[in-house]
């Protein structure tokens, strides 16, 4: 019996003898939602372990994953690590140019893409990848080898030696080579063992609402640590799993698998809010009245603050008529979403928890298995515009210039093939520095003020935090993304890409040209009105922080074009040198 779980591969043993579900992993196939029980899903994974053995790969080998989120990632995942084979996940929306350097890298034996597109990319490199022996595909194509050709190799084995070997499996051996995207650079291998891992799903599972039954829906990638994590929670405490189709159809699949709880990231969040609020602005009369009412109560909303009996009443009459609606439109069934990946807005928090749809705001790193803190449903567990108390078993501290340092037993082993770089984010003391400022809150509460790299200073002397700026000036329902800029200058100042489906819409309201992005963003008529936005925003922040001038950008940024990493952050020196003309426009009148 698994009582103890000490390796990855334990978590799904342990849903197999404690909550056994018929539908532990569930996905569309032929437009119809096809479960996976614990029971077969073991079972056939023993088969994968033979059949990656007899292919050659064995303990301490390493194979990758280029796939979307599906049955099939973690049937791979516990085929490998249960023999001790280290799973290597890439996103599959990075340059070939990457690929060949991640798997020559690691040094990956055998790689499992999903799709045609996938597979296409690693065919066009493997020349370049001496070591890579074997390719195979999740999709079937035809004259390619598909993953049920490692199954087939395993049927009618002996399952002895996959028990043998799971059993031999040390905690602190290496799991995972996991490549962060990196906004400079090329990616780092962060060396993530089954003790990282598995202690960060058993810090955090108390901090989520776990019941009988629940389902979770899955669309973050799983190449990312956080939807990973997370996933491991799911499985070891019985919580069905159901992959998403794709972010385009993560609407519909809510209302059809009706989930307790999903993870996402604020830009998600944030497109949702969006549309919620554009769908009120075309209501009129009483009902546009009241949606807006209700609005403005949800942003009111605290937690950690009983406003008294009036506000109570009014905001239970909000979600009766308004926010059921929000609801339903997740389902009806959410009892908590987890937010990660970057910094949520308060505003968020406030109005989507206030209509009975809890988010909790978490903060980790991938060398940190992910998470540092998260906020909770317990009593006193939220505080907005926090991500929550440090973990148990992580410990949190604030350096002296204001930098999170933290150890623990999810902290990671290190960057593969660099232990240089690795010496340079541990300090003396063990503490793994994560380049964030922070403070604590009461302290209790940990709270992020900007990246450490990414603070600059202006000529004046002043301390500039871009992201803080940032975030607040994403909540204007013109501005889809912003960098703000000025090191060295004697101002800050920043380039706006404006949300163009909105723009769009305010455009032809106002009979503006909307050809193309151009178009708009040089008519005067929009740039001032970006200005009254900007002047209006300015209000948050001290003098010295406020935007003096500002650029349009007309090019959404974009993973593709270089400007966003795969995990949606900003790579600010690639957006500073494709827009160097604009950077020179802005500080050449100064």
């Amino acid at each position: 019996m698994i009582n103890q779980v000490k390796t990855i591969s334990d978590f799904y043993y342990y849903q197999l003898q404690h909550t056994p579900r018929v539908d532990a992993f569930t996905q569309k196939e032929n437009g119809a939602w096809k479960p996976l029980s614990i029971n077969d899903f073991i079972e056939k994974s023993k088969q994968f372990s033979l059949g990656l053995l007899k292919l050659g790969i064995n303990k301490g080998d390493r194979i990758a994953i280029i796939s979307n989120n599906r049955t099939e990632w973690h049937l791979t995942d516990l085929a490998a690590q249960q023999i001790g084979i280290v799973n290597v996940p890439i996103y599959p929306n990075i340059t070939e140019e990457d690929y060949t350097y991640i798997l020559n890298d690691c040094g990956a034996k055998a790689v499992f893409v999903s799709s045609k597109e996938l597979l296409a990319s690693i065919e066009n490199i493997k020349q370049n990848v001496p070591q890579l022996q074997h390719l195979f595909t999740y999709d079937k194509i035809e004259g390619k080898r598909h993953y049920s050709e490692v199954l087939e190799m395993g049927v009618g084995g002996d399952f002895s030696e996959i028990k043998t070997l799971k059993d031999s499996i040390n905690e602190e051996e290496l799991a995972t080579l996991i490549y962060t995207s990196g906004t400079t650079g090329k990616p780092k291998g962060v060396m993530l063992s089954h003790k990282n891992l598995v202690s960060n799903v058993l810090g955090s599972e108390h901090r989520l609402p776990l019941g009988d039954n629940y389902k979770a829906l899955s669309f973050l990638p799983l190449c990312h640590v956080f939807e990973r994590m997370i996933d491991y929670l799911f499985i070891y405490k019985g919580i069905a799993i159901y992959y998403a189709e794709s972010i385009d159809l993560i609407a519909d699949n809510l209302k059809e698998v009706k989930p307790q709880l999903f993870a996402t990231v604020p830009r998600l969040l944030e497109k949702v809010y969006d549309k919620i609020v554009a769908k009120g602005s075309e209501l009129s009369g009483i009902k546009k009245a009241l949606f807006f009412w209700a609005l403005d109560l949800g942003l009111e909303f605290d937690p950690m603050i009983n406003k008294g009996f009036f506000y109570n009443f009014k905001l239970k009459i909000a979600n009766k008529l308004i926010f059921s609606k929000w609801r339903e439109a997740l389902g009806g069934n959410v009892v908590a979403v987890v937010s990660g990946g970057a910094a949520l807005q308060a505003r968020l928090a406030r109005v989507f928890t206030s209509a009975q749809i809890p988010v909790l705001e978490g903060y980790g790193l991938t060398e940190t298995s992910p998470v540092i803190a998260v906020n909770s449903l317990h009593e006193g567990g939220t505080k907005i515009g926090t991500v929550g108390k440090p973990l148990e078993n992580v410990e949190v501290k604030i350096a002296e210039d204001g930098e999170i340092i933290v150890k623990g037993p999810s902290i990671m082993m290190g960057y593969y093939n660099h232990p240089e770089i690795t010496k340079e984010v541990f300090d003396e003391q063990g503490y793994f520095h994560t380049g964030d400022i922070g403070i604590l809150e009461d302290g209790l509460y940990l709270k992020i003020t900007d990246r450490k790299k990414e603070m600059f200073k202006t000529s004046g002397g002043k301390y500039i935090a871009p992201q803080v700026i940032e975030n607040k000036f994403k909540e204007s329902r013109f501005i889809e993304q912003i960098m703000v800029v000025g090191e060295g200058e004697k101002f800050a100042a920043a380039f706006i890409q404006p949300d163009f489906l909105f723009l769009k819409d305010w455009c032809e309201i106002k009979n503006i040209d909307t050809t193309n992005n151009t178009s708009m963003i040089t008519n005067p008529k929009v740039i001032a009105r970006i200005q009254e936005e900007v002047d209006e925003l300015n209000k948050n922040f001290a003098h010295y922080e406020q935007l003096k001038k500002f650029e349009l950008i007309s090019q959404p940024f974009s993973i593709e074009g270089g400007e966003l990493t795969p995990t949606l952050k900003l790579k600010r020196k690639n957006i500073s040198l494709k827009n160097q003309a604009l950077y020179n426009k802005i500080y050449s009148t100064c």
